[in-house]
C-alpha cells in the first residue's frame, strides 16, 4: 500500500510540476489558452495529491509532509503566482503615443516576445503608417491606451493630439481586458497600424455574458494576409468582430490603418467600427473634449457613408442623442431631415425648449418639424426645389404669423432613451433633458404647417415640371418664369427683362414670330422638335409676364410645327393659371377654328367673314383675357387654317346627331356676309365628308336656310333624329346661292345655344389623359409609364432609399393605400417588364437593386 502511496503522489507530483513549468517559462510556442489549462490541471494535481495523503493517512499535511509533498506544493504555489503576475511581466500590446521628452522607452523582453504574429510591439525607430487622426478643427486631447475593464492600467501620460500619428513612445496595456485607444494613439494589431478610436484586447466569459463588446478587436483571433470582402458580404447584419472570419477582419483593419475613407467599403463594417464610438461615449463616460472628437468622427462617417440608409437612420440618431448630452440646453441647428419612425430627439428638445419657455416658432423650425414627421409625404415639387419651397415656406409663414407661432405646451413629459445600433446597451438620457415637454403631442402646427406646404408645392408646380423635364434648367429663363411672383425677389435673373422687351416688340410688329425662335429665347437653345409640353411650359412662362402665345397647346386643334409662326399677344397682369378657362371659351374656339376653315374655302378671307368672326368673340361675354386668348387665335387660325383631317379625329367617335350640329353650324359660318360660295360649298362638302354626314344632306340645310319660314331646329344628342327635310335640286356649281339674312342669324343663334355639344367634341380627353399618366398622388409628373398613379407614386418614394426595414415598407404601402404584397408583386412585376430585373429584393427587410433604381432615376 505504502509503494501504491508513493507512485500516486509522485505521478501527480509530476503532473503538477509539468504544469507549473508550462505557466512559468515564456516559452514563445506556449499561448494564453494552454497556460490557462495548465493552471487547471496544476490545481487538479495538487487537489488530488493532498487528496491521498489524506485518504491513506501516510503523506498527509496534518503530518510533516514528505519531499514530493513539499515540491507540489511549492511548484504549485510558484506556477500560480507567476500566472497572476504574468500581466506585469509578458509585451503588452504596443500604443503609440508623441514623443516625450522626459519618457522612457521601454525595449521587448524577449525574442520571443517580439515574435508573436498577432500583436507586434512598435519598435522606437521604426516609421508608423498613416492611421486615423481626429477630425479637422475638432477639440483635440489624448491620452494613453485606457483600461476600460479588468487588468493593469496603462502609464497615463496627457499630450496634445497629433494631425497623424508620429514616432513617439511605446505605452504598455496588460494582454488581457478591454482597452480603449485614444484618439491621436496608434496600436498595431496583425501588422498593421490601426490608430486610436477603437477598443483592443479580450474578453472574459462574462464580459461576453453581460455587456459584449462588438467593436473589441481581440488580437488573439486569426486574421488572413488579404482582405478581399470589401463590400461585406459575409458579414451578418450585426456584425462582431469576434464573430467575423478571417478574411473580414483583415479587410477591417485594412481599412481602419487605410484612414478609415474608402469609399468602396461596405457599410458593415463602418458599424462594426461605430458600434466601439457609441459605446465610449455612452458607456465610458469620457471627457467632453474627448465627447466632441467622437461625435465629429461619427459626423464624418454619417457625410461619408450616409447614402446608405441604415448608416443615415443610426448615426443620425446617435447624433442626435449626442447632441443632447453635450448641449442640453444649447441652441441647436435644424437638422432638416426626413424621419421614418419618429421625431429626431434634437428636434424634440430644440422645440420643447421653445414651447417651455414660451417663445413662439419661427417659420425654419416648423418646417423642420414637419419634414422629419413620421406621416409627411413630400411632394415632387418640394424634393425637385427645396431651395426655393424653402424660401416660399417661409414667405407664407411669416405672412400668416408675422410674430410667430406661440403653442400651449403639452401635459405630456419627454422621455428618452438611446438604443445602441449594436444592440448591446441602452442609456437613460433623463439625467440630461430634466423636465422638458415632449411636442410629439401636439398636432395643430403639424396641420399648419402641412396647408403652409400644400400651398407653396402647388405654386411650385409648373416649375417642377420643368425641372423634371430639363433636369439641367434651372437657371433658365423659362425656369424663372415659372417661379411664384412672390420668389422673383430672391432668385434673381438677368434675362426677364430681356426677354419682356423682345416680347414687346414682337407684339407691336403684329405678334407672329416663328416657334422656335420663342421656345430659344426661353431655353437658351434651338429645338429639334417640339411637343406639347415643351410649348405649355413656354404659354405657362410668358403668361408670368403678362405676355399671351396662341395657340396654347392645352386648347388648341392642333399645335404648330417647327416653322410655323405662333402668335405673342399681351394678357391682363396677374393672370397665371392659363389652364383655367370656361366652358364657353372652349366652344367658341372651336366656332372659331371651324369659321376660319370655311372663310379660307375659297381662297380669301371676306372682310365681312373677318368682321363677324370678331364679333362673335366680343360679344360672348368671355372675361377679357379670354376675349384676347381668341383674337389671337383667330388671328393663327387665319395664318395657319385648320386641316379637314383634325375634324376627322374629333369628330370619329361622336354621335351623328352631334355632327348635323356641326354640320349645321359650318353652314350659318359659311353664310354669315349673306351669300355662299361654290368653292364654300365644296369645302362643307369635304366638312360634312370628314364628319360622316353624307353630302346631300347640304342640301337639305341649305333649303331650310332659303325657303323654310320658321326657325331652324337644333338636334341635340338624345333627341329623336327622325326628322324628315325637303331636298332640293342640288344648285348649279358655278352660281352663288343667296340665303336670307335672318335665318342664317337665327341659326347661328340656336348653334351658340348647344355650345355644351360642341364643347365635349372640342374636349378630346388628351389632356386629361396626359393628366392621368403625369400626375401622381402628389400631383406632379411620373416618370413610370405603365404604372397607375398610385402605384407610381410609391415608386417615386421607394427610390429614395437603398433599403427599407419591413415596418417602413408596410407604413409606405399604408400611406399609399396599398396592400404591401401587392405593391411589391405590382412594381417587380412593372420592373421586369421594363427593365428585365426585379427592383425590390425582399430579404431582411427590402433592398432596392442599384442597376434599375438608377436607370429608373436618369
Amino acid at each position: 500500500m505504502n509503494v501504491l502511496v508513493v507512485f500516486l503522489g509522485l505521478g501527480f507530483a509530476v503532473i503538477g510540476f509539468a504544469a507549473a513549468v508550462c505557466i512559468i517559462l515564456p516559452l514563445p510556442r506556449i499561448r494564453l489558452v494552454t497556460r490557462f489549462r495548465a493552471l487547471g490541471v496544476l490545481i487538479l494535481a495538487c487537489v488530488a495529491y493532498v487528496a491521498v495523503g489524506y485518504v491513506l493517512g501516510e503523506y498527509g499535511l496534518y503530518g510533516r509532509p514528505g519531499p514530493w509533498g513539499w515540491l507540489v506544493v511549492l511548484a504549485a504555489g510558484f506556477g500560480i503566482l507567476r500566472f497572476v503576475l504574468a500581466d506585469r511581466r509578458r509585451k503588452p500590446v504596443a500604443i503609440r503615443t508623441p514623443d516625450k521628452p522626459s519618457a522612457k522607452v521601454p525595449v521587448p523582453e524577449s525574442p520571443a516576445e517580439v515574435a508573436r504574429p498577432d500583436i507586434t510591439p512598435v519598435e522606437k525607430d521604426s516609421e508608423p503608417r498613416p492611421a486615423a487622426s481626429p477630425p479637422v478643427g475638432a477639440p483635440q486631447r489624448t491620452s494613453a491606451g485606457t483600461p476600460v475593464n479588468g487588468g493593469t492600467p496603462a502609464e497615463v501620460v496627457s499630450h496634445p493630439a497629433p494631425a497623424a500619428p508620429r514616432r513617439g513612445q511605446v505605452r504598455r496595456v496588460p494582454r488581457t481586458g478591454t482597452h480603449w485607444i485614444d484618439p491621436g494613439d496608434d496600436v498595431r494589431v496583425a501588422g498593421r497600424h490601426l490608430g486610436g478610436m477603437v477598443y483592443v484586447g479580450s474578453e472574459t466569459l462574462q464580459d461576453t455574458w453581460e455587456h459584449a463588446n462588438n467593436a473589441l478587436i481581440d488580437p488573439r483571433l486569426p486574421v488572413a494576409r488579404l482582405g478581399t470582402d470589401l463590400g461585406g458580404e459575409s458579414l451578418p447584419y450585426w456584425p462582431s468582430y469576434r464573430d467575423i472570419n478571417p478574411r473580414a477582419r483583415a479587410t477591417y483593419l485594412d481599412w481602419l490603418a487605410g484612414g478609415r475613407s474608402d469609399p468602396r467599403i461596405g457599410p458593415g463594417y463602418v458599424f462594426l467600427y461605430f458600434y466601439g464610438l457609441e459605446r465610449r461615449f455612452f458607456q465610458d463616460a469620457p471627457t467632453e473634449e474627448e465627447r466632441r472628437l467622437l461625435v465629429a468622427e461619427v459626423s464624418r462617417l454619417h457625410e461619408a457613408h450616409g447614402e446608405n440608409h441604415s448608416v443615415r437612420r443610426y448615426l443620425g440618431v446617435f447624433l442626435n442623442a449626442a447632441a443632447v448630452v453635450l448641449e442640453p440646453h444649447g441652441e441647436h441647428k435644424p437638422p432638416f431631415a426626413r424621419s421614418a419612425h419618429e421625431l429626431p430627439l434634437l428636434l424634440r428638445v430644440a422645440i420643447g425648449q421653445m414651447v417651455k419657455s414660451g417663445q413662439p416658432l419661427s417659420a425654419d423650425w416648423l418646417l423642420e418639424w414637419y419634414v422629419a414627421h413620421p406621416d409627411t409625404r413630400l411632394r415632387t415639387a418640394v424634393t425637385r426645389a427645396l431651395a426655393e419651397f424653402r424660401v416660399l415656406f417661409m414667405l407664407l409663414f411669416d405672412d400668416r404669423f408675422p410674430e410667430g407661432l406661440l403653442l400651449r405646451a403639452p401635459k405630456r413629459r419627454l422621455r428618452a432613451v438611446y438604443r445602441a445600433a449594436s444592440g448591446t446597451f441602452e442609456a437613460d438620457l433623463r439625467s440630461a433633458l430634466g423636465d422638458m415637454p415632449d411636442i410629439a403631442a401636439l398636432s395643430r402646427p403639424v396641420t399648419v404647417a402641412r396647408e403652409i406646404a400644400d400651398e407653396a408645392a402647388g405654386a411650385l408646380q409648373k416649375y417642377s415640371r420643368f425641372l423634371g423635364r430639363n433636369p439641367n434648367g434651372r437657371d433658365t429663363i423659362e425656369a424663372h418664369a415659372l417661379l411664384p411672383e412672390l420668389l422673383w425677389p430672391h432668385f434673381p435673373s438677368a434675362g426677364m427683362e430681356a426677354l419682356r422687351h423682345w416680347a414687346q416688340a414682337r407684339i407691336d410688329d403684329g405678334g407672329l414670330v416663328p416657334v422656335e425662335q420663342v421656345v430659344e429665347r426661353l431655353e437658351g437653345a434651338t429645338p429639334d422638335k417640339l411637343g406639347k409640353r415643351q410649348l405649355t411650359g413656354a404659354a405657362d412662362a410668358l403668361a408670368r409676364l403678362s405676355i399671351g402665345l396662341a395657340p396654347d397647346p392645352r386648347f388648341a386643334l392642333r399645335s404648330p410645327r417647327i416653322g410655323e409662326p405662333v402668335v405673342l399677344f399681351r394678357l391682363p397682369a396677374g393672370l397665371t393659371k392659363l389652364e383655367d378657362v370656361s366652358e364657353t371659351y372652349k366652344n367658341l374656339l372651336f366656332h372659331v377654328a371651324m369659321g376660319s376653315f370655311i372663310a379660307q374655302a375659297d381662297g380669301t378671307v371676306a372682310a365681312k367673314e373677318r368682321e363677324v368672326l370678331e364679333d362673335r368673340i366680343d360679344t360672348s361675354g368671355l372675361r377679357p383675357d379670354e376675349r384676347a386668348r381668341l383674337h389671337a387665335n383667330l388671328t393663327w387660325m387665319l395664318e395657319i387654317p385648320p386641316d379637314v383631317g383634325l375634324f376627322r379625329r374629333r369628330l370619329r367617335d361622336a354621335p351623328e346627331g352631334t355632327r348635323h350640329v356641326l354640320g349645321q353650324a359650318a353652314l350659318a359660318l359659311a353664310a354669315v356676309d349673306g351669300v355662299i360660295d361654290p368653292n364654300e360649298i365644296k369645302a362643307i362638302e369635304r366638312l360634312y365628308s370628314a364628319i360622316g354626314l353624307p353630302t346631300e344632306g347640304i342640301y337639305a340645310d341649305l333649303h331650310a336656310l332659303t325657303a323654310r319660314s320658321e326657325p331652324v331646329t337644333v338636334v341635340a344628342p338624345g333627341q329623336s333624329e327622325n326628322v324628315g327635310y325637303a331636298v332640293p335640286s342640288p344648285p348649279p356649281e358655278d352660281h352663288s346661292v343667296v340665303l336670307d339674312a335672318e335665318r342664317v342669324a337665327a341659326l347661328v343663334a340656336d348653334t351658340a345655344k348647344v355650345s355644351s355639344v360642341l364643347g365635349e367634341i372640342f374636349d378630346d380627353g388628351t389632356d386629361a389623359e396626359e393628366e392621368d399618366l403625369e400626375e401622381s398622388l402628389d400631383g406632379e409628373g411620373s416618370d413610370f409609364p405603365g404604372l397607375d398613379a398610385q402605384h407610381a407614386a410609391f415608386l417615386d418614394e421607394l427610390l429614395t432609399r437603398t433599403q427599407w426595414d419591413e415596418s417602413e415598407f408596410a407604413a409606405l404601402a399604408r400611406q399609399f393605400r396599398l396592400m404591401e404584397e401587392g405593391a411589391l408583386e405590382t412594381v417587380n412585376e412593372w420592373a421586369f417588364e421594363q427593365h428585365d430585373g426585379l427592383l425590390i429584393e425582399a430579404y431582411e427587410g427590402y433592398e432596392i437593386n442599384p442597376d434599375i433604381a438608377a436607370e429608373l432615376r436618369s
